[in-house]
């Protein structure tokens, strides 16, 4: 599925398209070793689907330093790229994990205490473990850069740097799905 999502919207040969394919893949393979690594007994396809549509938005927002030349700001990217995939008859669970994979979560809280361009009647926390899963992989992998994974110290950091509630909500994806199976 997500290879004619791609080639609808990221014409091949492109710089957008080679970071777009190479972080979700990334990602991809990261959510997919995790869940045989902790026998989630998530389903594989469903996992790389999800991982791979995650950021399919991103070439609606403005984002220059990764070849985005859209208009909208790029904490929209998940809720384009979710409504995308819904207009493109994509599966629910798809539309949710873009929707919901922004940062590690992001509660009604904070969009109004920091008037967020995101409407406040929608669900932006990850909810099922699918979404958690690709929320948590997404954050060691950036779209800039050199793109190689970072370390969950480097994670870390970021996430602090957002707020105090984003790393605590890290820490819980973190707690899921950082540790090895006993």
């Amino acid at each position: 599925m997500y290879k004619q999502i791609y080639d609808k919207y990221y014409p091949s040969g492109t710089p957008l398209r080679d970071i777009l394919e190479r972080h979700s893949r990334s990602v991809a393979d990261l959510a997919l070793e995790i869940n045989r690594r902790l026998k989630l007994g998530l389903d594989e396809q469903m996992v790389e689907e999800a991982a791979m549509l995650h950021d399919i938005g991103i070439f609606l927002t403005d984002a220059p330093g990764i070849h985005c030349h859209g208009t909208e700001p790029y904490l929209r990217h998940g809720i384009l790229g979710a409504d995308l995939l819904r207009a493109e008859g994509a599966p629910e669970w798809a539309a949710r994990v873009a929707e919901r994979h922004t940062g590690a979560g992001i509660t009604q809280e904070d969009i109004a205490e920091l008037n967020l361009l995101l409407p406040p009647d929608r669900v932006f926390m990850p909810e099922t473990q699918l979404e958690r899963l690709v929320c948590y992989a997404d954050k060691f992998y950036s779209k800039s850069g050199d793109m190689q994974r970072k370390t969950l110290e480097r994670v870390r950091a970021s996430m602090a740097r957002h707020s105090a509630s984003t790393a605590d909500r890290f820490e819980q994806l973190h707690r899921e799905f950082g540790q090895t199976p006993a």
